[in-house]
């Protein structure tokens, strides 16, 4: 159930994207901060053959207008929190489904989807809350590709004090115990394949799959 501070937190971030969904689409954020984990994240479903497909804090629907146009699954939804992020999004293309919702509390049946995708918001996220929702809505051996800001150094990750609060970047290894800790098995944990000048950026992406 979500508490008042976690439901607090969630509508200070919504305001906040509905407010900043402009500037989300300028081509030079999205080349080269948000496209390499998008291009891992299709990668995957490509690899996977997934057809029944969610994108979490799809934002504007960048990464999950070009699943439909690369991929064409079956059934695809773009899920955020942020009614100006789907108002974009929905402007983008009309064949996608879009739909508002937290990582918490999908809209999706038990075992409804066969891939659930996440890129850039999972530090925002309830982590193990999330992770298990993803474990839910999933069928067995359903997808879960996460990509996360993750800092190269260890004394560079929050406080332990703080471990799994807003805002709060897992290490590998935290992740690898998350993903286990919902359900999953990790097939796959690599950093991000970045252009030199991007590498600045620290993420990582962890896939797995539903035990």
């Amino acid at each position: 159930m979500e508490t008042p501070r976690r439901r607090g937190f969630n509508e200070t971030v919504t305001r906040f994207w509905s407010f900043a969904a402009p500037a989300y689409n300028l081509p030079i954020l999205q080349e080269w901060v948000y496209r390499p984990p998008h291009d891992e994240v299709i990668e995957q479903l490509r690899t996977h053959g997934c057809t029944r497909i969610a994108d979490v804090a799809c934002g504007t629907g960048v990464l999950t207008h070009r699943i439909q146009r690369e991929l064409g699954p079956e059934e695809l939804y773009g899920v955020d929190m942020s009614d100006g992020m789907l108002a974009q999004a929905r402007a983008r293309t009309d064949r996608v489904q879009w739909l508002k919702g937290p990582a918490e509390h999908l809209p999706f049946d038990d075992g409804a989807l066969d891939a659930v995708v996440t890129t850039s918001a999972f530090h925002f996220f309830d982590q193990p809350a999330a992770l298990r929702e993803f474990h839910r809505v999933l069928a067995p051996a359903g997808l879960v590709a996460v990509a996360a800001l993750s800092a190269r150094q260890p004394r560079l990750q929050a406080p332990s004090a703080i471990r799994w609060k807003p805002a709060h970047h897992p290490s590998p290894a935290e992740m690898h115990a998350l993903f286990e800790g919902a359900g999953f098995t990790v097939t796959e944990q690599h950093r991000v394949r970045r252009p030199i000048w991007t590498k600045i950026l620290s993420d990582l992406i962890t896939v797995g799959v539903k035990s």
